[in-house]
């Protein structure tokens, strides 16, 4: 995180360093490092930033939720807005925090539902390649 002039810029370094961890632990070292890759420019940085302190070091570091609850949640968010990168990203990332591929079909379907056929059947195509891409890289 760059240096600068905000108040209280201990407390944003400290929720941007739980936030890097989360961020890490949850989607992957390569997907993380690609992503902050994209977002070196002096534009993008700062989206970078925020979205690692606040999403990452705000809110998934909360208590309440179990780290697999918050990756369906996503799931189904992302899947409604028709975000397929970031999807394809939280699929691998729900596997990771122990979702199962059941969770996240059932997940998908019940967002078809109320999202929309043409939503759902995009989704699931999305899913389906990123489970195969994280099986084949596991082999």
């Amino acid at each position: 995180m760059a240096s600068s002039n905000r108040p209280n810029e201990s407390a944003h370094q400290e929720l941007y360093d739980a936030g890097m961890e989360f961020r890490r632990k949850v989607m992957g070292d390569e997907y993380v490092s690609n992503q902050l890759k994209q977002g070196v420019s002096e534009f993008m940085k700062p989206m970078q930033e925020v979205t690692t302190e606040v999403a990452w070091g705000t809110i998934w570091t909360r208590p309440g939720l179990e780290l697999k609850q918050r990756s369906l949640i996503n799931i189904a968010l992302l899947a409604s807005q028709g975000k397929q990168e970031e999807l394809a990203g939280h699929v691998r990332g729900a596997i990771i925090n122990g979702a199962t591929e059941l969770e996240i079909r059932e997940t998908l379907l019940q967002t078809a539902v109320y999202c929309g056929i043409p939503t759902g059947m995009s989704s699931f195509r999305v899913a389906e390649a990123a489970l195969k891409k994280l099986k084949a890289e596991q082999k």
